[in-house]
């Protein structure tokens, strides 16, 4: 059933203890003011350059900690995010990835070390969130064997089941009014502008009472397998993202070479 009136998951990346600190804290006054209980992804072994942003927060865990306490939900968001890999995704928006292509073996490895870390730190990974929506088959039997029943991704309009696992859809990257369905809108906030936080205060002033949590919508939707129609709408949604995406890429690769012709 597609719930009405629409639904909506906050969904935040790229966390970790190297995270743009400042620009983060931006966020915690609408999570805390609109009483939002967001998925929180974090990297649980940061080895991306572009995701050291400023110097390890001593706190971060402890915080993380305190808003999973609140009712947030923590996701697993790869391992190391190092995207370098060239293997197909079952979402297939980026050529590369990190695990996408990687051998089953070394997939649950690093997802067993990585689930290893968060526990370690106190805290309760229930959820996969693909660095660049990057995973495969593999990445699905590895998460089962270590025990993870959700997905952050897909673009579908409702709560499914395929490869063993429920998929949470995750469609959005701002706020959109929707007549109906669950949205997961994805925030990235290391590279969040002011005018994106503000976008999101004026959607919750309006919204918040739509926005739900991972733990609402195992309670009250029943996922199963799409059906025809839905999987018709899934491909569609999915081929307007990736058609958009190439499109900027070409933009901003013209933009490149005609930069580099005038100089």
């Amino acid at each position: 059933m597609i719930p009405k009136p629409a639904q909506f998951l906050l969904r935040f990346d790229d966390l970790c203890p190297t995270h743009f600190r400042s620009r983060w804290d931006r966020f915690l006054p609408l999570i805390h003011g609109f009483g939002i209980r967001p998925i929180l992804a974090i990297v649980p072994d940061n080895k991306d350059a572009d995701l050291e942003c400023s110097a390890p927060d001593t706190q971060f865990w402890a915080r993380m900690r305190a808003m999973e306490a609140a009712g947030a939900t923590i996701a697993l968001h790869g391992y190391r995010h190092i995207c370098r890999n060239r293997g197909r995704s079952l979402v297939p928006l980026h050529i590369q990835t990190e695990f996408a292509g990687v051998p089953q073996g070394l997939q649950q490895m690093w997802i067993a070390a990585g689930l290893k870390i968060l526990r370690g730190h106190y805290l309760n990974p229930r959820l996969w969130v693909a660095p660049r929506h990057g995973f495969d088959g593999n990445t699905l039997l590895a998460l089962r064997r270590e025990g993870i029943e959700f997905l952050s991704d897909g673009f579908a309009r409702v709560a499914f089941t395929r490869g063993g696992l429920t998929w949470i859809p995750q469609q959005l990257w701002a706020p959109v009014e929707k007549p109906k369905g669950l949205w997961t809108i994805c925030i990235h906030p290391n590279t969040a502008s002011d005018g994106q936080v503000e976008q999101l205060r004026v959607f919750l002033s309006q919204h918040a009472a739509q926005f739900t949590s991972l733990d609402r919508v195992v309670e009250e939707l029943i996922p199963g397998e799409l059906s025809p129609l839905e999987r018709i709408n899934e491909a569609t949604a999915q081929g307007r993202v990736l058609v958009s995406r190439l499109g900027r890429e070409l933009i901003k690769n013209i933009r490149h070479r005609t930069a580099a012709n005038m100089t």
